[in-house]
Order: structure tokens, then sequence, then C-alpha cells
């Protein structure tokens, strides 16, 4: 089964994009059964960005989205929402790259299901 999980919400702040991830994470283990593709736009591309602190024992998104990257999920960010947003596609965590309408268009009709956080 494919799955697509997109993320609008900001990194922190709210649980959304932190509940997303996991479901991503969690659905990247069963490999034999889900292939798995996150798309991160409004908002939400802010979870990309490297160097993130969080305090002790509090999640950080970042770490979470190298998981998925090293699990083989592709990873896009929307390249209108990172220019609105005055980000540089060198901030991005590796794994992530510049993602396009078209792409979420693509991914969109490749996927089973969609998930939207």
């Amino acid at each position: 089964m494919n799955i697509l999980i997109v993320l609008n919400d900001p990194p922190y702040g709210t649980e959304r994009s932190y509940n997303a991830l996991r479901l991503a994470l969690s659905l990247s283990r069963d490999k034999d059964n889900v292939e798995v593709r996150t798309f991160l736009m409004g908002d939400a591309v802010g979870c990309g960005k490297a160097g993130q602190i969080t305090p002790n024992g509090w999640y950080n998104l970042e770490r979470m989205l190298k998981g998925l990257a090293r699990a083989g999920v592709p990873i896009s960010a929307c390249g209108s929402c990172i220019d609105a947003r005055g980000i540089k596609e060198e901030e991005f965590e590796e794994g992530i790259h510049r993602g396009s309408m078209e792409e979420l268009t693509q991914w969109t009709i490749w996927a089973d299901k969609v998930i939207v956080f």
C-alpha cells in the first residue's frame, strides 16, 4: 500500500506535525506492505530545518525526519512555501528536497491513501 502523509502545521506549538511523523515512522517500519512518502507544506516546512534545539525529554522533529530519511522515505518540502518563509534550501536537513505542486500531484496520484495533518 502506498501512503502519502502531508504536514501543514508548524514544527512546534501544536502536536500535529509530531504525530504525523510518529505515524510516518511507524508505517516506514512495515517495508513489506507499505511505502510512505512525506510532503511538508505551509508552516510544516519549518520541520525540516537543520540545527533544531529542543529541551531534554522533548521531541525533536529534525531527528524524526532524519530517521525517515535513513529509512528511505522520500521527504519533500513545498518550494513556494519555503520561499514565502525566507528559508534557503541549504538550511534543510539532509534527505529533504525542494518539492513542487507538480510533485505533490504525482505523489497524490501514486498514493492509495493520503493522510493530511
